[in-house]
C-alpha cells in the first residue's frame, strides 16, 4: 500500500505545481485589479486634507487602520461599499473620471 501512497503523493505534487503555475499566470493578467496609483493618491490626499491619520479614518468607516494603510499603499482594493463610505466621509471622488474632485451635495445637479 505504501507504493500507492507514494505514487498518489507524487501526482498531487505535480498538480500543486501546475495550479501554482496557473495562479502565477492569472496573477500576471490581473495586475490592473490592484489599486491604481491614482486611487491611493486621492485617498491619501483627501484623508490628510481632513487632518485625519489612518487610524482616525479607519474608525470613521469601521475598518482596521491596516486596511487604510493597504489601500493607500496599493496592496488592497476596497469593495464598492467601502469605497462609497470613504467617498462620503471624505467628500471626494476616489474613482472614475471625477477622481480627486469634491463630491457634489446630493440633490443638486451640475448644469
Amino acid at each position: 500500500s505504501s507504493g500507492i501512497n507514494a505514487e498518489y503523493g507524487g501526482n498531487q505534487q505535480k498538480a500543486i505545481q501546475k495550479n501554482t503555475a496557473n495562479l502565477d499566470r492569472e496573477t500576471e493578467e490581473l495586475k490592473h485589479e490592484s489599486v491604481s496609483k491614482d486611487f491611493s493618491k486621492h485617498l491619501r490626499e483627501a484623508r490628510t486634507a481632513k487632518g485625519w491619520n489612518q487610524k482616525e479614518m479607519a474608525q470613521k468607516i469601521n475598518e482596521k487602520p491596516q486596511v487604510i494603510a493597504d489601500y493607500e499603499s496599493g496592496r488592497a482594493l476596497p469593495n464598492n461599499q467601502i469605497q462609497s463610505k470613504m467617498e462620503r466621509i471624505l467628500g471626494v471622488h476616489l474613482r472614475g473620471k471625477d477622481a480627486g474632485k469634491p463630491l457634489q451635495p446630493r440633490g443638486k445637479k451640475k448644469k
